[in-house]
């Protein structure tokens, strides 16, 4: 099977990558805009035609794409999450190839969600910001587009290579400048959030499973469990050894951006209102994962503390 992987370079699409390759009966091709693809491309502002050249020159049997941003302004987004799919799903289109598409979504397509509730794919998404707008977009582009196609909605990703900028990078990285200096005590804030944290090598199995699959629509892909920041941080804690105290800053919700290296909203003059969280996705997620357990035969396998440990790994390197 001849496997095309677009974002190869990405967080989640570095482990795709690998787990393709470890199937003897894939040939994997990456697309993607750095020197180390095996073909240079830019989505965003590559035409459909030059695409639907090459998907005709290679003919692969599944597209994978891995490719997006997740930080930058609404127009930025735009194009790299929207515009980019829509120019995947016109090329496959046009191309002989036939070839099915695996989309990797995220669960902030579906915004905020009741707490205590478990969020499945039949749920009406209201994405709380630009990023999960612009990716709901792309997955109603792949939905729409008539191809043999199947969207996976990874909650969050967690595990070896976790970005500096997500939640439980800031707090590994705030946890090693305290044990660097020596502070006895880690001062933390909005810790109350409570995410579905998915490792990314499960992540990467599923899309092994979904590209042999047939399998269509959206499907979700988490742990099915709800974990408070504050509980992964006492258990980051005891991965690395740190024997200080953890306290917790009172604030509202837009603290755990604030507590996690980013400044600080000046109480005396933070307006009369709740502060939304960073992601747009509401003090609580948890999904729904029996359609990957029935359509996909996946399920996760790798723990929290296990992701912990390894994002805790990466970090104590830099002490």
């Amino acid at each position: 099977m001849r496997v095309l992987l677009i974002g190869a370079n990405g967080y989640i699409g570095r482990f795709v990558a690998d787990r393709l390759l470890a199937d003897p009966a894939v040939q994997l091709t990456a697309l993607g805009r750095g020197d180390d693809a095996d073909v240079r491309f830019d989505l965003a502002s590559g035409s459909p035609g030059a695409l639907t050249r090459f998907l005709d020159a290679v003919h692969p049997g599944v597209v994978v794409n891995c490719a997006g941003a997740t930080r930058g302004g609404a127009r930025e987004l735009t194009r790299h999450n929207t515009v980019a799919v829509a120019t995947v799903c016109e090329a496959l289109r046009r191309s002989g190839c036939g070839a099915r598409l695996v989309q990797i979504g995220c669960s902030a397509e579906y915004g905020p969600s009741q707490p205590g509730s478990s969020t499945a794919e039949d749920a009406v998404p209201r994405p709380g910001g630009p990023y999960g707008v612009s990716k709901l977009a792309a997955t109603e582009l792949v939905l729409g587009s008539g191809l043999d196609a199947v969207v996976l909605r990874v909650f969050s990703p967690a595990g070896p290579g976790t970005p500096a900028g997500s939640p439980l990078g800031r707090l590994a990285e705030a946890m090693r400048r305290a044990m660097q200096s020596g502070d006895g005590e880690l001062k933390l804030g909005g810790l109350g959030a409570q995410r579905d944290f998915v490792d990314v090598r499960d992540v990467a199995r599923a899309v092994h499973a979904a590209s042999l699959s047939a399998a269509q629509g959206v499907i979700n892909i988490g742990s099915g469990r709800a974990v408070r920041l504050r509980d992964a941080a006492a258990v980051l804690a005891r991965v690395a050894g740190y024997g200080g105290a953890l306290h917790e800053l009172d604030g509202p919700p837009g603290a755990l951006r604030s507590a996690l290296g980013h400044p600080r909203p000046d109480p005396d003059h933070a307006p009369p209102v709740a502060y939304p969280y960073p992601d747009g996705c509401g003090s609580w997620q948890q999904a729904d994962v029996r359609t990957a357990r029935d359509r996909l035969g996946w399920r996760p396998r790798i723990g929290l503390e296990e992701s912990l440990a390894d994002i805790w790994m990466e970090a104590a390197c830099r002490i």
